[in-house]
Formats: C-alpha cells, structure tokens, sequence
C-alpha cells in the first residue's frame, strides 16, 4: 500500500500537467490564430483604403473581419468563408463636377480561394468567387441632382416617388408621380411617369405643361467607382434612400488591389 500511493500521487500529477499544459497550447493557438487573423485583416484595409484613393474617392478607413474559426485552420486550406468589409462615409465623382456619398458601402467577398503556395511566394491567383455590395444613397442628394426647387422623393409601396410644387395657368399645384429606374452599368436612369397635378383641368394645355415639367425631373445618377470591380445590378427605394446593390463574379483580389 506504500508504494502505491505515491505512484497514484505522481498519476494524478502527470494528469493535471498534461490538462495544463493542453490548456497553455490552446491558448497559445488561439492567440496565435488572433493575431494572423488581425494581422491579414489590416493588410486587406490598407489596400482596399488605397483602391479607394486610386479611384478618386475617400472614406473612413475600411473596417475588415475575416470570418470563420480558426482563422488559421482556413489559411491552411486555402479557403476563406467570407471577408467582410465596410467602407464608411464612401464619397466618390459622379460625373459633372458631382460627388455621391454613401454613409455606409457594406461588401461581401465570398468563396474566397488563396492557397498557402501562393501566400507564400506571391504567384498564383487569390479569386473571390462572388463579392456583393450595397449601399444607400438619401434621397437629399438624389433631390440636388435633379435640381428643381420644391422637389421631395420618397418611398411608397416599394416605389420611389416625387413631388413639387409647379406653376400652371396662375396658380401653384403639387404635381405628383412614381418613377422608372433603369440600370445601364453603373448608371441609374430615373424618369418620372403618371404625374399627376392635383386642382387642374385635364386638358390638352394643362398636360402639356406638366409633361414638360416632368422632362425636367428627370435625370441619369452616375455611381462612383465603387472597389473590386463592383458594378451596380440595381436599385431598391427604401424608407430613407435609394439602395444601390452592386456584383462582380470570379474577382482576382490579388491585381485587384487587395
């Protein structure tokens, strides 16, 4: 019984050193995988941040998450579950002298493919497989843009609509209609249909006069440039602007700036 006693002292010892020290490797790990995934997360910032600036365009500086865990479990693989990356208060040309902001570009990198070899020695294709983004742009701008005064945009039952004020046969109406949006690369055509002026006759003059009014509602939104080769597919009124949802497809985020 003497001597087995000790030997079950020292087992029960050797067990808990092992637990600690399986304990001292996981968190070592663990920092490890935080740390790598920190470090490929600012790496991405930075070059999405001078994309941004190559383009003409500012904002804050891009807040990246690699998602998924371990981090190094995925870089081992090659395979990425998604890369999120948030540019706010984005501010790019929009032809003519104009500038379009967007309080908030969300993007999604998806099906990203980087393997080990090409992380290491630089040769070889990084591909995200799909890249999603959107945005909102207020519709305070979109009114600037069409530059009549009195206009007012907003959303209703899923459409965009307008109103202003206009003057007619000497006195002054709200005229009143919805718009077509149409998408021609990263173009959104907005023309205005169905308007309608409340307290006039129906008659040939009177829509004359607003047919001619309604020509000069319209007007093209020229989206900036937007990172990763994003082009616009199209747009949504919401309560508080225009959503603007863009894609890209098999994008190389290595040549393209990332």
């Amino acid at each position: 019984m003497s001597e087995t006693y000790p030997r079950r002292r020292w087992g029960r010892r050797l067990f808990i050193s092992f637990i600690v020290l399986l304990v001292l490797v996981a968190a070592a790990l663990a920092v490890a995988d935080r740390v790598a995934v920190s470090y490929a997360e600012r790496t991405i910032s930075d070059r999405v941040a001078q994309q941004v600036t190559d383009q003409k365009a500012t904002s804050e500086k891009p807040d990246v998450t690699v998602e998924g865990f371990p981090f190094l479990t995925q870089v081992a693989r090659g395979v990425y579950d998604e890369i999120k990356i948030q540019l706010a208060d984005f501010t790019g040309p929009a032809g003519d002298g104009r500038t379009i902001k967007i309080k908030l570009l969300d993007i999604r990198a998806n099906d990203v493919t980087a393997p080990l070899d090409t992380l290491r020695t630089g040769n070889g294709n990084i591909t995200a497989g799909a890249v999603t983004g959107s945005g909102l742009i207020d519709y305070a701008q979109l009114a600037e843009l069409i530059g009549q005064p009195g206009v007012k945009l907003a959303e209703s039952d899923g459409k965009l609509v307008v109103s202003a004020p206009v003057t007619a046969l000497g006195q002054t109406v709200d005229v009143s209609g919805t718009a077509d949006l149409a998408v021609k690369g990263n173009v959104v055509q907005v023309r205005f249909s169905d308007v309608k002026a409340a307290g006039l006759p129906d008659n040939a003059l009177v829509r004359g006069l607003i047919n001619s009014y309604v020509e000069k509602l319209a007007f093209n939104l020229t989206v900036p440039a937007l990172p990763l080769d994003l082009q616009v597919q199209k747009v949504e009124p919401q309560a508080d602007g225009l959503k603007i949802t863009a894609e890209a497809s098999n994008v190389a985020l290595n040549s393209a700036g990332l």
